[in-house]
């Protein structure tokens, strides 16, 4: 093999076609600014979809991977490790969680969630109490279990049939919960906010109807924060900002910054049907992975970092807001914290991807949120005059699309 750079044409020849990957390809990153082969610098709106939550190369970071990378990687269950107790500890004394349990990905966490919720119905009420009652647009995951959880049939097709028992609802509608709900629910699975659906936001009311109807039939309430979580909506978990409590709740994407972490958060009484040998992760919990998301919580679960995420998200949507106000591409900017969207008006609806690729063509790494939205999920920690970059190069971008 040359010591040429590899180029996008091997992609085609030596990977499985599920993505289309960009042309360019990003080699380094700083804070919210990424660079390609080429030398070409981009402002980063993405965050690698919600992940990169303290930005590129962050240097304590880098020192954590270092430091723990001289002592200790992996260690199977068999043993515990240090990393762990202590990652766990911090997200017990953070939350309304008693009890963790570590994996690799948000999906492996939502299948455990699904899981337990299950067998805490089973062991307590029987198999009876199985079914499990979540939302369209809802993104799970995508294992057999959490695509079948998703409510998103796309992710679903030909992939034989889905898990059963699963009833999938309008989001916000509490009608329609009111009356689906049974003795048979075993849980009810709802993100506090839908990323992947279109960045759209739990009503409160809807939330507190969801809580009441969990206690009035004895099922579970699994809040998937895997996208929303470690600060990403400006509180450390979503959820607090519903006045609601869940009885399970799941994390990733931001917990690990990119490397490979998340997290199934539970009550003691629900966690404890999860006794010995009925689940397990091989890599999850490994002391590298729970080292580094520590140093995540620790550069993010502080006062002035989350409120200035909530000042950094009102500058970023009155910055939206002007480039609409000249060019009228969207119809609502959406969501809270530093997940953001820019939905559609009637024009431009199915063009969020066109709007994308201009923004790639200037220097700008956004996200979309269906084929309507343009979403937005840069780095916790971005500089306001990043920021202020990233919407330049935005404007110049929907002005070669609105033309």
């Amino acid at each position: 093999m040359s010591d040429q750079p590899l180029k996008r044409e091997l992609f085609d020849q030596v990977m499985v076609p599920n993505y289309a990957p960009a042309t360019m390809i990003p080699v380094r990153g700083e804070g919210s600014r990424v660079w390609d082969q080429e030398g070409r610098e981009y402002i980063d709106f993405a965050g690698g979809i919600a992940v990169t939550s303290v930005g590129h190369s962050h240097p304590e970071m880098l020192a954590t991977l270092q430091e723990q990378g001289k002592k200790l990687w992996h260690l199977s269950n068999v043993m515990t490790n240090e990393p762990a107790l202590k990652l766990a500890q911090q997200l017990t004394a953070a939350t309304f969680a008693d009890r963790v349990f570590f994996a690799n990905s948000g999906a492996e966490a939502n299948e455990a969630a699904f899981k337990l919720a299950r067998r805490y119905a089973h062991n307590k009420f029987g198999p009876e109490k199985h079914e499990i009652i979540a939302f369209e647009q809802g993104f799970h995951g995508r294992t057999l279990f959490t695509v079948s959880v998703g409510g998103q049939a796309k992710y679903r097709e030909g992939f034989g049939p889905a898990i059963e028992g699963i009833t999938h609802l309008p989001y916000n509608d509490i009608a329609a919960l009111e009356a689906a709900v049974s003795d048979k629910t075993c849980a009810i699975v709802m993100e506090p906010l839908q990323g992947e659906g279109g960045i759209n936001a739990a009503a409160p009311a809807f939330a507190k109807r969801v809580r009441e109807l969990c206690d009035q039939y004895q099922a579970l309430l699994v809040m998937d924060e895997v996208q929303t979580g470690v600060g990403r909506l400006g509180t450390l978990y979503g959820y607090e900002q519903l006045g609601i409590t869940p009885d399970i709740l799941t994390s990733a994407k931001g917990l690990g910054n990119g490397f490979p972490v998340a997290a199934m958060l539970a009550s003691a009484s629900v966690a404890e049907h999860f006794e010995v040998g009925t689940h397990g992760s091989t890599y999850g919990g490994n002391p590298l992975a729970c080292a580094i998301a520590s140093k995540v919580l620790d550069l993010i679960n502080q006062p002035q970092v989350l409120s200035a995420i909530n000042t950094k998200s009102k500058h970023f949507k009155a910055g939206l807001a002007a480039i609409n106000e000249r060019y009228n591409f969207c119809a609502e900017i959406r969501g809270s914290g530093l997940l953001l969207g820019c939905a559609m008006n009637k024009q431009y609806q199915g063009q969020a991807s066109t709007f994308q690729q201009a923004a790639a063509e200037v220097g700008l790494m956004v996200l979309v949120a269906g084929p309507d939205v343009i979403r937005m999920a840069p780095s916790l920690l971005i500089p306001d005059t990043d920021i202020d970059d990233g919407l330049a190069l935005l404007e110049q971008a929907v002005a070669k699309v609105v033309g």
